[in-house]
């Protein structure tokens, strides 16, 4: 498993020490997503989920939808950020971390707020309506132009588009698989629309916030 933060550990350990706790029920989901899933690293940690959460907060966002579910965690940190009459979308492909996912959804008292729809994410976006006031990507990065081309459509205007592991533990420097160009392709793809305001962050993998215009 590649390194997922470019700062050293002490300096990561340091700032999720002064990063708002997650509720006991998140520990709990990092310790199942570890014991059960092959790739505990696709997780994302406590000072992303926190920023993430945070961005909801700070959008006064309603619907968000998010691409990639995993085992639940980004989401079940997003909808926290949600106001009570809030509703996320997430979609995933993968059943057996998707029942990790729901069952951790019911036992928060976020869940509720959230809809796992299995299947092909681009199928999925088929049958959506916008608009959107946030949408989180962060599932195969070979697919990330194409659900980029999927989603601006559905965000409104001065809503927020976020893309998870841009730097891709560092490669985009010296991009050499398949992934690796995909992931330098989606970024050039972002800097060159039009449509958005982009800045690349160095938070832990790298993460692309986009302001819809």
């Amino acid at each position: 498993m590649p390194k997922l933060t470019l700062v050293p550990d002490e300096i990561e350990e340091y700032a999720r020490a002064h990063t708002a706790a997650p509720a006991p029920l998140f520990e709990e989901l990092k310790d199942i997503t570890h014991a059960r899933t092959s790739s505990p690293g696709m997780q994302v940690g406590p000072v992303e989920g926190a920023f993430l959460r945070m961005l909801v907060s700070l959008t006064s966002a309603r619907r968000v939808l998010e691409i990639g579910t995993f085992t639940g965690y980004s989401a079940l940190m997003m909808a926290e950020g949600l106001s009570d009459d809030g509703e996320l979308i997430t979609c995933d492909i993968n059943p057996e971390t998707a029942e990790i996912a729901r069952a951790f959804f019911a036992r928060s008292p976020h869940g509720r707020k959230i809809q796992l729809r299995l299947g092909p994410a681009l199928e999925t976006l088929k049958t959506l309506r916008g608009p959107f006031d946030l949408v989180f990507i962060d599932a195969d990065k070979g697919g990330y132009s194409a659900y980029w081309d999927a989603v601006v459509p559905l965000v409104r205007p001065g809503g927020l588009l976020v893309a998870d592991n841009v730097l891709w533990s560092g490669r985009v420097l010296s991009p050499e698989s398949a992934q690796d160009h995909a992931v330098v392709d989606f970024n050039a793809k972002v800097v060159a629309d039009a449509r958005v305001e982009p800045v690349l962050l160095t938070v832990r993998d790298g993460m692309m916030l986009a302001r819809k215009r």
